[in-house]
C-alpha cells in the first residue's frame, strides 16, 4: 500500500461538498477484481483524468460496515439465485469524515441501481427510531424485525470523480470481512475492487484505461462474496467460480 500513496498526491483534490453534484444515486455500475500489484500502474494512467476526494488531507479513507439479511439470508439467496431485482440493507460509517447512513441499494431488472439513504448519529442501530423502521419499510421489501446483522465488512477506499464530474470512482482494497453469524472472517490484502459508477454509459477515462490493461469486468458483490466465504453452509456455486479467479488473480 506505501507504493500507492505518493501516487494519490499527484490527482487535485475534490472535497466532500463539491462532490455533492456527482452522486449519481440512480446510476450503472462497472465492476473490476485486480490484484494490488496493478494498481499502481493503473493510478498513474488515471491522475490526469481525475479528482481525488480529499478530507483534511486524508485521500485513503477507511469505511466499516454492516450488512443486514434476514434469518434466512433471502437477500443474499435472491443475489445467488439470480434474481434480476434485489437489494442490500446496510450501516456505513464513514470514518474520517464522521458520518454514519442506513442505506438501501436497489437493483432493478434494467442493471440500473439505486441507493436511498438517511443519516444516524452513532453507527449503530440496535433500538431503531422510528424513522429509521419507517424508511426500511417504506424504501425495501422488509421490515426492521425481520432482519439481523449477518456480515461486517471494512476496507480503505480512494474515491475518484472524473473533471468532467459525469462518473465516480471507487477503489476498495484491505478488504476484511467479519460474518456476524457464523463468527468466521476472512482478509484479502491483496485484491482491489473498482467500481466505476456512471449516469448511462457516458465517455470514461477509466474504461479505456482498463481497456488497455486488457482488464474485464467482473460481476461481484462484497457483501456476497464475504457471505459466501465466511458462511460454508450457504448454497454458493453460482460464487465459486468468482471466488476461484479472485484467488487465482491476487496468486499470480
Amino acid at each position: 500500500m506505501t507504493d500507492i500513496l505518493p501516487i494519490l498526491q499527484h490527482f487535485d483534490p475534490i472535497s466532500l461538498s463539491e462532490m455533492e453534484a456527482v452522486k449519481l444515486m440512480n446510476r450503472i455500475d462497472t465492476k473490476y477484481a485486480v490484484s494490488i500489484r496493478q494498481l499502481p500502474r493503473i493510478l498513474e494512467k488515471a491522475a490526469n483524468d481525475y479528482f481525488i476526494q480529499d478530507i483534511d488531507g486524508v485521500r485513503l479513507a477507511t469505511y466499516d460496515t454492516v450488512y443486514y439479511d434476514t434469518d434466512n439470508l433471502d437477500m443474499y439467496i435472491r443475489h445467488h439465485d439470480r434474481q434480476l431485482v434485489r437489494q442490500k440493507i446496510r450501516i456505513r460509517q464513514y470514518v474520517e469524515s464522521g458520518l454514519n447512513f442506513l442505506e438501501i441499494k436497489k437493483k432493478n431488472n434494467k442493471g440500473r441501481t439505486r441507493k436511498k439513504r438517511i443519516p444516524l448519529p452513532t453507527p449503530s442501530i440496535a433500538v431503531p427510531t422510528a424513522d429509521v423502521t419507517e424508511f426500511i419499510r417504506t424504501k425495501s421489501r422488509y421490515t426492521w424485525q425481520q432482519l439481523q446483522p449477518a456480515l461486517r465488512t471494512r476496507f480503505r477506499r480512494i474515491t475518484l470523480v472524473n473533471k468532467a464530474k459525469t462518473e465516480r470512482l471507487t477503489i476498495d482494497l484491505n478488504l476484511v470481512w467479519e460474518n456476524q453469524i457464523t463468527h468466521l472472517s476472512k482478509t484479502f490484502d491483496d485484491l482491489v475492487i473498482i467500481e466505476l459508477k456512471r449516469d448511462g454509459n457516458m465517455p470514461s477515462p477509466m474504461l479505456r484505461i482498463m481497456l488497455t490493461e486488457r482488464i474485464r469486468p467482473l460481476k461481484i458483490s462484497k457483501y456476497c462474496i464475504g457471505t459466501a466465504l465466511t458462511n460454508h453452509t450457504l448454497k454458493q456455486n453460482r460464487f465459486k467460480n468468482k471466488i476461484r479467479k479472485i484467488e487465482k488473480l491476487i496468486k499470480q
